[in-house]
């Protein structure tokens, strides 16, 4: 998710929120209707931010766990570099204590 696609997103709700309340707030209506608009919107836009917030998680998730598993993959092909390389045990010992550090 980039950021230019959270600003986009954050402008559109926030937009839409001002404009249903200014719209709500000028339409000739009573009080307590007008109070109830603004209660029944205010839930829709909740409900469509909270919809679109759980996209953007699931999306992160997965591009977290992609990058994880081509960490780890690259970490074991270093791995196995170096164990062709240097076949002395103790070398080898001392490299991977260095690479969970």
């Amino acid at each position: 998710m980039s950021n230019s696609n959270g600003k986009v997103l954050f402008g559109f709700i926030f937009g839409a929120a001002v404009g249903v309340a200014a719209g709500l707030l000028f339409a000739p209506s009573t009080g307590e209707d007008t109070r109830q608009r603004i209660k029944e919107k205010s839930k829709e836009y909740s409900d469509e931010l909270a919809k679109q917030l759980d996209g953007k998680i699931d999306e992160l998730k997965k591009y977290v766990g992609h990058v994880a598993d081509d960490a780890k993959a690259r970490v074991d092909e270093a791995k196995a570099r170096v164990k062709k390389a240097a076949p002395d045990p103790e070398k080898v010992e001392k490299v991977e204590k260095a690479v969970k550090e």
